[in-house]
Order: structure tokens, then sequence, then C-alpha cells
């Protein structure tokens, strides 16, 4: 018998393992967790089973999850992708859990088994959800989150999202006796809406006064401790109440994310959500029994080919009722035709109820794993597949195409811009006052649609893929522009360039300089990172402000572009920045010399810091600042600066003192 903590470090432990392993893979971590909990449970090497420890670490994990959803709960973008989420998500889920409902009666009516109506029900819910997690990150991998497909595929995902909350109520309600049902289900209805609205008309008044009032605190610790205290009070409130925690913790999200203080809480709150989101995941791979599933394999394989089959067919009719070309919906089709991460925590619930045979839930959920693994493969190979089921789908490509290089047929010496967010725009009328052509190319079709009714030289086309490109006139340009700052993308369009256009010159944005010298060494001819332009602006400004002669400022801006801003690269860390910054960026750090430490009397060229890629950018030697050069001599008191990244920085102050 395994103490609790022995059992929490086993868990972790097999996390990072799990989590290492699927990263080397590209694979979503929470696969990893899955694959970690089916390893150490007790159908396969039995070092962990579930208990209350366990038992409680997953609840804590769900709960933290919903109060991430509920700080994502946004009005505005409701209302925005109200036809999507309301029309097309709302068909979806209530589609699922009607064939699901059928398909129960079916069984009941044609063969010797029963399922109740509660089980097709709360199987159908949970069959209902797709992996959030998964299809976000392919999506934004391949630049299709603003794509026609992308935008329904999220606008889905939102509504399921939303369906977990009465469904969560919901389910564990299903198990009461038929006769019971009726009134349970409306009791919990009452007790829900009036917690809500206690929650929702008192709450949202005292929550931004009390944020107010602990900020005023300027304490990270404090607003830490107040964000648990809330999350976990709401859900303290909803579970006393008879209903679930994870509804509490919804609502709390819901009141934070009215408040200026989301996007601080969201970042705080990450971590905790991660780690136990994470165990989670590792108690429902716990469940599963390999040998039985081995057994059964047929069926496993049939649950997963029906239900995957099924979604990626409704979904795909659905949308194209709604308008979409069969294009656009055998994509949104494919996106989502995968179980979920909620999918396992309503199949929890299902499995507690004892409202399905633990036999017919283990098969579910093999056949869910499985699907979610799947789900990379059927997204990254969707234009292949669109290719063979949408016969005229390479027709519209191709007439997409035509109508990008028609735009350009005539221009010569013209400047590619890729994305035409607020960047690509200013851009382009710059480049207009100056009588100077330009093209952009565009994923958000909206936009486009605007952008061309207003004149301007626009097109629907992914700058990273070779044929718009060619159609754009590559070869024909003087110059391409990378608009959006996204490192990953910029190197996809880099490399087609370099293979296109090898002599083109290729201007790219970025949030500041953490891969200035990849995307440089990717073949950018100049890139422009914004927070480092942002300070050569504020200093002009205070420059020319203070008195300094405009040419003289102008020359020192030039002379930091020169040299590659190398001088304002790196700064001091504090509290207060993200402490999940790449650890490849460059700091500064203050180390002082003591007495006895190990470079004192010796030169800076003898400790030979750019072995362990950090270097030294200023010593100051009690009030003054001693000149930094190969052969300087370090005495006790001096405060040598350090540049570099974290672990160089680390290094190298292991060099001065010891």
């Amino acid at each position: 018998m395994v103490s609790g903590l022995e059992l929490t470090l086993l868990l972790l432990g097999s996390a990072v393992l799990g989590v290492v392993a699927f990263r080397m893979l590209h694979l979503p971590p929470m696969l990893g967790y899955l694959a970690v909990g089916v390893l150490i449970g007790p159908h396969a090497l039995g070092l962990a089973e579930e208990n209350h420890t366990t038992s409680a670490l997953a609840e804590f994990g769900v709960v933290f999850l919903m109060f991430s959803i509920g700080l994502e709960f946004s009005l505005a973008q409701l209302r925005a992708m109200r036809r999507i989420v309301f029309g097309l998500g709302l068909a979806q889920v209530v589609l699922t859990i009607a064939a699901a409902l059928l398909f129960g009666w079916a069984i009941n009516r044609f063969s010797p088994f029963v399922i109740s109506w509660q089980a097709a029900f709360a199987l159908g819910g949970a069959l209902a959800m797709s992996s959030t997690a998964i299809v976000s990150k392919m999506l934004t991998e391949r630049l299709e989150l603003e794509s026609q497909h992308g935008r329904r595929s999220i606008g889905i995902l939102l509504f399921q999202d939303l369906a977990v909350v009465p469904l969560i109520i919901m389910i564990p309600a299903l198990a009461q006796s038929p006769e019971k049902l009726a009134a349970t289900l409306g009791w919990a209805a009452l007790k829900a809406t009036l917690v809500l609205v206690l929650l929702l008309f008192f709450g949202q008044k005292l929550m931004r006064k009390w944020f107010t009032i602990v900020v005023k605190r300027k304490s990270q610790e404090l607003f830490m401790l107040n964000l648990l205290l809330v999350t976990l009070g709401a859900a303290w409130i909803t579970e006393h109440a008879g209903l679930s925690m994870a509804l509490g913790a919804f609502v709390a999200g819901m009141l934070i994310s009215e408040t200026q203080y989301k996007h601080q809480v969201e970042e705080d709150i990450k971590p905790f959500r991660d780690v136990l989101l994470g165990l989670f995941f590792i108690t429902v791979g716990m469940l599963l029994n390999v040998e039985l599933v081995l057994q059964n394999w047929a069926l496993v394989l049939l649950l997963l080919t029906v239900p995957v089959m099924f979604k990626f067919a409704m979904i795909a009719l659905l949308a194209k009722a709604f308008g979409s070309s069969t294009g656009v919906s055998v994509r949104t089709g494919l996106a989502l035709a995968q179980a979920g991460e909620f999918g396992f925590v309503l199949l929890n619930l299902v499995s507690n109820a004892k409202l399905i045979d633990p036999f017919i839930i283990q098969l579910v959920l093999a056949s869910m794993v499985l699907s979610m693994l799947l789900a990379p493969l059927l997204i990254a190979n969707s234009d292949r597949i669109v290719m063979k089921i949408a016969s005229n789908e390479w027709m519209m490509a191709s007439l997409q195409l035509t109508q990008i290089a028609s735009r350009t047929m005539a221009a010569q010496k013209h400047v590619i811009i890729a994305g035409f967010g607020r960047s690509g725009q200013s851009l382009a009328t710059l480049l207009a006052e100056e009588k100077l052509a330009y093209y952009a190319l565009d994923l958000d079709p909206e936009r486009v649609q605007e952008a061309q009714a207003a004149g301007k030289n626009v097109s629907y086309g992914d700058a990273a893929r070779r044929e718009s490109l060619i159609a754009a006139g590559i070869n024909r340009a003087s110059a391409m522009v990378v608009s959006f700052a996204d490192t990953h993308a910029a190197l996809k369009v880099l490399h087609l360039v370099h293979e296109l256009a090898p002599s083109l010159p290729v201007i790219v944005r970025s949030h500041d300089d953490t891969d200035l010298d990849v995307l440089k060494k990717a073949g950018a001819t100049e890139v422009v990172p914004e927070a480092l332009e942002g300070s050569l602006m504020l200093a002009s400004h205070a420059l020319v402000m203070m008195g300094v002669p405009l040419r003289r400022v102008v020359h020192r801006v030039q002379s930091a572009r020169d040299e590659r801003y190398a001088s304002l690269r790196g700064y001091f860390h504090g509290a207060s920045d993200a402490s999940d910054e790449p650890d490849h960026l460059l700091r500064l750090h203050s180390v002082t010399l003591p007495d006895g430490a190990a470079s004192i009397g010796k030169r800076l060229q003898d400790l030979e810091l750019a072995e362990v890629g950090a270097e030294v950018t200023t010593l100051r030697r009690g009030r003054a600042r001693v000149e930094v050069t190969p052969a300087l001599v370090f005495e006790a008191g001096d405060v040598v600066v350090l540049r570099g990244a974290a672990d160089a920085v680390t290094r190298a102050e292991g060099r001065l003192l010891q």
C-alpha cells in the first residue's frame, strides 16, 4: 500500500516521462498522460490504483479546466459567431445525442441486449465532444485558424464547451429511478438557476471591487491566493447546493472574464490547470483494461470506426446545410471527427453513476483514445482527402489561384504582403501613397471581402503555400513582407521563398528578438522585432524632446539597426516577467564578486566565458564604469553584468564565483 506522497510522486514522475516522449513524437501531451495512466494503472504494471488521492486530484483538474472555459467565455465572441456557435454547434451536439438515443432504441428493439435511454443519452453527450486541444493546435500550426473551416471548427468547439455545463449536471441525475428522475432533474435545474442568479448577480459586482482591493496591495502571492480562493470557493458553493464543483468553477471563470484582470488570471492559473488536468487524464488512463481491450479488438475497432465516420459525415453535411462549400464542409468534418477531453470527463461521470456496464465503458474509452491518436493524421492529410471526396475542390482551388494570378498578372516589381491585418494594411497604405505596387494574401475571408470592396489589392490565399506565392507573382516581385508575428509560419514562408526566388529580399515581423537569429539564418533579409523597435521610437522621441539634435538621434537609431540591435538585446528579468519565456531568450544578470571569488585576480579572457555562451557587457567598480577588454583583471567588489541565455548566464556566474 503506497502512501499519498508516494502515489503523487509516482504520478508526477510518470507524467514528466510521458509528456517528454509524446512531445518528441510531436503528439499532444494529453495522449502522453493517457498512455502513462494505462501503463501504471491496475490493469497493466499495477504501480498505482485508483483511490481517494487520485480521485481528488482528478476532480481538481476538472474544476480548473471548467474555470478556464468560463474565463474564455466571451459574450462578444459568441455574438460575432452566433450563427456558427448556436446554429452549427447546437445542431451537432443535439443530433449526436439524438443519434445515440435512436441507436439505443434500435438495440433494445432488434437485439437481445438492453440499453436504457439514460445510458444512450449520456453516451451521446460524451461522443459529441471533440478535442479543443488537438484541433486548435493543428489549425494554428497549419495557419488555418482564420480559414473558413477553421472558424467553423472553433465555433462548434465553443458550443461543445458550453454544452458540457448542463451535461455535467444532468448525467449524475440520470442515475435516479424513473419515478424520481423528472423531480430530480427539475430540482437540479431549479437549484442551478438559483445558484447561477445569485453568483452572477451579486458575484459580478463583488468580484470587481474585491479584485481591485487585492490588486492595490501589489502582491503577486496575495493575487494568487485570492484566485485559488475564488475558484475553489465557488466550486464549494455549488457542491453544497447539490450540484457539481465544475459548475461553480465555470461561473467563477465567467465572473472574472468580465473584469480587467482576465489575462493576468489566465497566466497565473495555467500551471495549476495544466498539471492537475494532466493528472486527471492519467486517472482516466488507469481505468483502461488493456487485456480486455485486446481480447475484444474487433469491437474496439468497430466503436472507433463507426463514431468517427458518423461524426465526420454529420458535421460535413451540417456545414454544407449551413452554406459552406463541399471542401470547407469536409475539412470541418475531418477536424472534429475525433473524441475530446470533455468526453473523458463525461464518461467518468457515466462510470461513477453506473449507467453503463463497465465492459462497455472500457471499449468506448479505448476507442476514444485511439480516435484522438488518429486526429492529427486526419487533419494533416485533409487536403488530400478533400481532393478525392470533393470532385470540384480542385476547381475551386484553381479558381482561387487564377483570381490571384489575374490580379497580379500585370504587376512588376511589386511587394507581396503576407497577412493583411493591422500591420499589413498600414504597410499597404504607405506603399500606395508612394505609388508602389503591392499585393496581399490573407486567410480571413471577411477581412479580404471588405478590403477588396474598398479597392485594396488583396486576395484570399495562404502565403505558406507554394501555389499561392507563384500565383502572386513571386518571380516578378521586388520584395516580400511577412506582416504577422508568427515565427513558425514565417519559417514556412521563408523556406518557400528560398526555393522559388532565392534572391528576393524578405522582411519579417516578430514580437521580440527571441527568434531573430533563427529567422535571419532561415533567409530573412531584415527582421523587425516589435519590442526593440518600440524601444527605439520611445528613445528617439525622448532624445529629441531633451534637445539632442535630430541628425544625431537618427544616426543612433540607424546604428542600433545596423548592429542588429546588439546593444539592446537582453534585459534584466524580475518577478513580474513571464516564467514561461523561452530559455534561449537573452537576458542580463548582475553578479557582485565577493572576497574569495574564483575570478578575482584573473583576466576576462582567461575565464573563456564565450565557451558557455555568455559575455560581459558592463563592469562597475565602485561608482565608476570600467571598459570591458579581454585583458580586464577582476577585483573584489566588482559588479559584473553578464548577457546570455538563462543556462549560459548561470554557468558563467559559476565560473566567476567558484
